[in-house]
């Protein structure tokens, strides 16, 4: 096992997808955003340095270019930066991309892969930190891997660049300069199957990307208190593992979703209805949702702490579960 960064761990899938494919590409470098990993990602350029662009700003255009290349048999990755310019591309996504194999009857596929950086950053302001992968998961026909660790987005990278569907791959910022131990010899984990991080039977925290890390650490303070959480880790949105979900709450029958896109019509919303439906007799007592409000992202660090995930909103959501 080698200690390393996400932002590295992010690289070496990409760097090891490559190497094992001519036809994959990487458009666009800011993978990493702006901050002290960006030079990372030279390491891709130097390995292949005629595979590898830096175009003009058309989030639009790079979309639609890199839905042709799929559809013509290459495998793209394409870059928009930040989660909120992909924004710019919903059409070419949505409605060419996502529909593209079932509308032609299985006869087209799009194997391409979309990377961007996602939520509170710190002063992103409304137009930088959307979390957009409960929009797209409203889209049916598009793969979401949302990893929360450096072995899973080395992991579902690779995975996502094997896949024959478009699939993209969210990061959240503040996950990039987070270290962990990476296999080094050769994985890749299955799209749609998530991950028991944290056994427990008291409570399920169910979470993806930069919330797991927020509420391992709320589980972490709630051991010490007596309290064993279960965290799970969705992983992938699309396709979803539903039944790790099931089974957590099956076994804990108290259950917390924890999730940075907006409340109404969220992620954590989508996973509340699912349990709602399909293990309401194992609950306890009623589901919690701990989500972003509906409210436009502040660009003062100072007010955009009041919408962040922390470990005290699990840890005083959990103690309500446990003791009404």
């Amino acid at each position: 096992m080698a200690t390393i960064s996400y932002a590295q761990a992010l690289v070496d899938g990409m760097r090891e997808s490559m190497a094992s494919d001519t036809t994959v590409s990487l458009v666009g470098t800011n993978v990493l955003g702006l901050g002290p990993q960006r030079p990372l990602i030279e390491q891709v350029r130097d390995d292949f340095p005629d595979r590898v662009f830096d175009p003009p700003c058309s989030e639009a255009g790079l979309a639609a270019l890199g839905i042709g290349a799929a559809m013509a048999g290459a495998r793209p990755i394409i870059d928009f930066g930040v989660g909120s310019f992909s924004l710019l591309a919903w059409c070419q996504l949505v409605a060419e991309a996502g529909v593209a194999h079932h509308m032609s009857g299985g006869q087209i596929n799009v194997p391409m892969v979309f990377t961007m950086l996602h939520g509170l950053r710190g002063g992103g302001g409304g137009q930088h930190s959307h979390s957009p992968q409960a929009m797209l998961w409203n889209n049916p026909g598009i793969e979401i891997v949302v990893p929360s660790s450096p072995k899973d987005v080395k992991g579902l990278f690779k995975a996502a660049v094997a896949s024959n569907n478009p699939t993209a791959i969210i990061s959240h910022a503040r996950l990039l300069d987070v270290e962990g131990e990476v296999p080094e010899d050769n994985f890749v984990f299955e799209l749609g199957s998530g991950e028991i991080k944290r056994p427990g039977n008291d409570i399920s925290l169910i979470a993806s990307s930069r919330s797991v890390v927020t509420a391992l650490e709320a589980a972490d303070e709630l051991s010490g208190e007596g309290i064993e959480a279960e965290v799970v880790d969705l992983r992938t949105l699309s396709p979803l593992d539903k039944d790790i979900i099931l089974k957590s709450v099956n076994n804990s029958g108290r259950v917390i979703v924890i999730d940075e896109t907006n409340e109404s019509c969220g992620v954590a919303a989508e996973i509340s209805a699912i349990i709602s439906e399909a293990a309401f007799d194992a609950l306890k007592s009623p589901i919690k949702r701990i989500a972003r409000p509906n409210v436009p992202v502040p660009a003062s660090p100072l007010l955009e702490n009041c919408l962040d995930i922390t470990p005290d909103k699990i840890v005083v959501a959990a103690h309500d579960l446990i003791e009404n």
